[in-house]
């Protein structure tokens, strides 16, 4: 829950947070107290709270999360009324109230930080000038590339995104916020007439990157927000303003459900995946529907519409003792996704096949878990081929054991198709919603197998209605709304509970 001011630092570790796709925000808590141990994890939308002693080499492995900050503060959303002075001097509360919560925060940063620069030998805020120069020049174009791949992939079949990178839609307009600030400190640091301390203990240059909506921002702009809290941090604190190459980056975001002050931990967001060549599906959203199939040590896995191989890429890295299938109807994927496999070093794990995904080339009940992307028409727009998805169902639920689990990830036309096959199974008119179709509730389970990964373990897992009838020998076993930044998309879990056609 939310306090009136600043959360005191825990003694046991540092206290963070981790922006999250909406929708993802529940994956990620449950992988934190996995992965991490983490305590007093709690979420709202777009953000996780945590504590946590771990390492910054065990925090860059949270998979569901986009960026990673140290909290610094978590308040209440700030009073809004019509007087610009007095909304300005509770922002600037912020930042002169409890400096202790600044500086304590500011130490562990450097202290993770100390940790990075030690192992890479630079840190990654601050490369030598040259060395990033030239990077910059040789990768440019590399990049400008991989962006406009990365912005077609997701606005056809998957996320652009969420929480605080997004990467496409909210890493712009984090960009944006960033351009805004940039210039109020400008600003801000000539009119100030302040000289930074050199010498002082807590002296480095910052910058400060703002997010503003609701009320507060039909009032005051991101530019003017950032511009009061770069003046309070100078005159507080005697740091200096470097918004190109700073030391230091404080992130504020105000809303009307609250008010954050956190500072990066990272310099690229977590979801950036450095084995993935050539991206897919949200790495984020893949990973989730990973950590539902429940995957055990020497299960066998397929994606039959695999596109890039990003599912299997997430799973694979995630579960390695597990060989896994990827099959794809176009060459130009399967080459993607070869091209992928062989950058993330997995050739022995992942097998891929050309294949239709209504006739697999597989033996009946030959795998533990069939987990894909159906990626129909361009923005999840529904194409006449959606006549197919019954097909695609069968031909899954053929090849899975019994008890295995199929995990899919469906449009939001694709979602009612889906209700409307289920419903006629039970000789329903296909456009007759069942009162509490739908409706989720949140449940504790944990995986049927002992040895499935204990990132799956305890999962709170929405379960549909009980009214939902199942398909074939597919009984329904959840479902998640999931945001891919401007689109909706589900994740359907079925389990397969005897053999087909009984």
């Amino acid at each position: 829950c939310l306090v009136a001011r600043g959360e005191p630092q825990m003694a046991a570790g540092g206290r963070y947070f981790c922006t999250a796709g909406r929708g993802l925000e529940p994956f990620l808590a449950r992988e934190l107290r996995a992965r991490l141990r983490a305590t007093e994890v709690d979420y709202i939308s777009g953000k996780v709270f945590f504590t946590t002693d771990a390492e910054p080499s065990e925090l860059k492995k949270i998979k569901s999360g986009e960026r990673l900050f140290l909290l610094i503060k978590k308040h209440d959303p700030l009073p809004v009324s019509g007087n610009k002075g007095k909304i300005l001097h509770e922002i600037r509360s912020l930042v002169i109230e409890e400096p202790k919560d600044w500086l304590d925060v500011i130490a562990t940063w450097k202290n993770l930080r100390g940790c990075e620069w030690k192992k890479d030998g630079v840190s990654q805020e601050n490369p030598s000038p040259c060395k990033r120069k030239s990077e910059e020049e040789m990768n440019v174009v590399t990049k400008r590339q991989k962006t406009e791949r990365v912005r077609e992939i997701v606005s056809e079949e998957c996320q652009a995104g969420a929480g605080e990178n997004g990467v496409v839609p909210d890493r712009k307009s984090d960009e944006e916020g960033q351009t805004e600030t940039k210039a109020s400190l400008e600003d801000s640091s000539k009119s100030s007439g302040e000289k930074p301390v050199e010498n002082e203990k807590h002296s480095f240059s910052f910058r400060v990157s703002c997010r503003c909506s609701g009320a507060i921002a039909k009032i005051l702009t991101s530019q003017e927000i950032g511009r009061a809290i770069g003046i309070a941090l100078m005159k507080q604190f005697r740091w200096r303003a470097d918004l190109r190459n700073p030391d230091l980056e404080i992130f504020v975001h105000l809303n009307d459900m609250h008010s954050v002050v956190g500072i990066p931990l990272f310099r690229l967001p977590l979801a950036n995946r450095e084995y993935i060549k050539t991206a897919g599906l949200r790495s984020t959203i893949a990973w989730a529907m990973a950590s539902l199939a429940e995957i055990s040590a020497g299960d066998f896995v397929l994606d039959p519409m695999c596109g890039l191989g990003t599912i299997l890429l997430e799973a694979a890295t995630e579960w390695p003792v597990t060989c896994y299938w990827g099959t794809d109807i176009s060459d130009s994927q399967l080459e993607g996704a070869d091209v992928n496999i062989k950058t993330a070093g997995l050739m022995d794990k992942i097998e891929l096949l050309k294949a239709s995904v209504k006739a697999l080339p597989l033996p009946s009940e030959s795998f533990d878990a069939v987990i894909s992307d159906i990626p129909f028409g361009k923005k999840f727009k529904i194409t006449k081929d959606v006549r197919f998805l019954p097909d695609i169902l069968q031909e899954m639920e053929r090849v899975l054991r019994v008890g295995g689990t199929i995990v899919l990830l469906l449009s939001q036309d694709l979602h009612k198709r889906m209700d409307s096959i289920t419903k006629s199974g039970e000789n329903e008119p296909p456009n007759a919603i069942p009162d509490g179709a739908g409706e989720t509730t949140a449940v504790e389970t944990s995986s049927s197998d002992g040895n499935s990964s204990s990132v799956v373990k305890g999962v709170e897992e929405p379960i549909l209605s009980s009214r939902q009838p199942c398909f074939g020998s597919l009984v329904p076993d959840g479902v998640y709304e999931v945001s891919l930044g401007k689109t909706v998309a589900f994740i359907y879990k079925y389990r397969k509970i005897s053999a087909a056609g009984n």
